[in-house]
């Protein structure tokens, strides 16, 4: 008997594809995208803020509440996505294990050429308060399982961020980390200065590193100009070493001409060598001539072995053209020992014909 795998995938990634197909319920929009469920409608009332503390605090059974609002442009998928033997279907449950997927194959939605236009924030609730808070775009197929689900109309971004932000504290407990990630996650997908103001007070030093930590990726990933230049004075004057180490990870997903300078910057001169490593591990991902001469730079003159040896994996990372050539090259011709053996580990990963043939080069001798 065949096992079967099924994994469970949330995208924020261009929608290649579907092979899915779902009957919808009645309705438009987002609506119809939703299934078992027993759906209402209601005005914000002028404040999301007092309409959903409101529902909050006269809600004892478990429901889900939440609202539709605009979303950043770009090809944003967030959803899940369920594969077993290679057949993959996507859809999200709410209830059961609460994060799972269903799906029914054997059709195709067509591809779209524009991404999604709303962004779907749900929060589940019982006993009058908040156990969770699910983000979907609105072409994701959704299973209630039963429940009542209540969408707030006329939601704006700064109301959202408003909404969102409440959930936004220090967690000490795993359950408070999720609804503050997710909170963030949804902040960071809705467009607009409220958004941008509210992900640079949470990267503050007020803040903890966990929440700083999820705020500066999405200063990077979504913020443009304005998140880029954020994260550039933080690679110059944050104190906090391990804050830095995820503003080298922000950077990485910024499309600003300028971060890739400033991760250039980060690999050569700052003062952790922790930082440098995972600056060279992004350029790595970037390529490009000035990536490479940034790794070769650190490979030959970092004082630190340990960033030596991350330069060496950051080579490993590069296309085989571009990184077994170098690879070889230290292995052949460095005087630090240590830097010629991580050299040669990560030539004998990359199962290259060049590669085999150094080695075989090397064993004859």
């Amino acid at each position: 008997m065949k096992t079967s795998t099924r994994i469970f995938v949330l995208f924020l990634s261009t929608l290649a594809a579907a092979a899915w197909t779902q009957t919808p319920t009645p309705g438009t929009g987002v609506n119809s995208r939703i299934t078992n469920a027993q759906i209402d409608t209601r005005p914000a009332g002028g404040s999301l803020v007092r309409s959903f503390q409101s529902f909050v605090a006269n809600q004892n059974d478990a429901a889900w509440v939440g609202y539709r609002v605009a979303i950043v442009p770009g090809q944003h998928n967030m959803c899940c996505w369920n594969c077993n033997n290679g057949n993959c279907c996507s859809g999200c449950t709410l209830e059961g294990n609460r994060d799972g997927s269903f799906g029914v194959s054997g059709g195709a939605d067509p591809v779209k050429l524009e991404g999604a236009r709303e962004l779907l924030v749900l929060f589940r609730v019982s006993l009058r308060g908040v156990d969770n808070i699910r983000t979907f775009t609105e072409d994701c197929p959704i299973d209630a399982g039963g429940l009542h689900l209540t969408l707030f109309e006329g939601a704006t971004p700064d109301e959202s961020v408003a909404l969102l932000s409440t959930f936004v504290t220090s967690p000490s407990e795993r359950e408070q980390r999720n609804r503050m990630q997710r909170a963030i996650d949804a902040i960071g997908m809705t467009p607009g200065p409220a958004a941008d103001q509210a992900l640079e007070n949470f990267a503050s030093p007020s803040q903890s590193e966990a929440v700083r930590d999820k705020a500066v990726f999405w200063m990077g990933q979504t913020r443009g100009a304005r998140g880029y230049q954020f994260l550039k004075r933080m690679a110059e004057q944050e104190t906090n070493d391990n804050v830095r180490y995820q503003v080298a990870s922000g950077l990485a997903q910024s499309k600003e001409p300028g971060a890739i300078d400033t991760l250039l910057k980060m690999a050569q001169s700052d003062t952790s060598t922790r930082v440098r490593g995972q600056a060279l591990f992004w350029l790595a991902q970037k390529a490009g001539n000035r990536a490479i001469a940034a790794i070769d730079n650190s490979i030959a003159n970092d004082p630190d072995t340990q960033v030596k040896k991350k330069a060496v994996f950051a080579l490993s990372q590069l296309p085989k053209d571009d990184g077994v050539p170098k690879l070889i090259s230290v292995a052949r011709t460095n005087s630090n020992a240590v830097v010629r053996k991580e050299a040669m580990f990560w030539l004998g990963q990359s199962k290259d014909p060049r590669a085999v043939a150094f080695f075989q080069e090397i064993l004859s001798k």
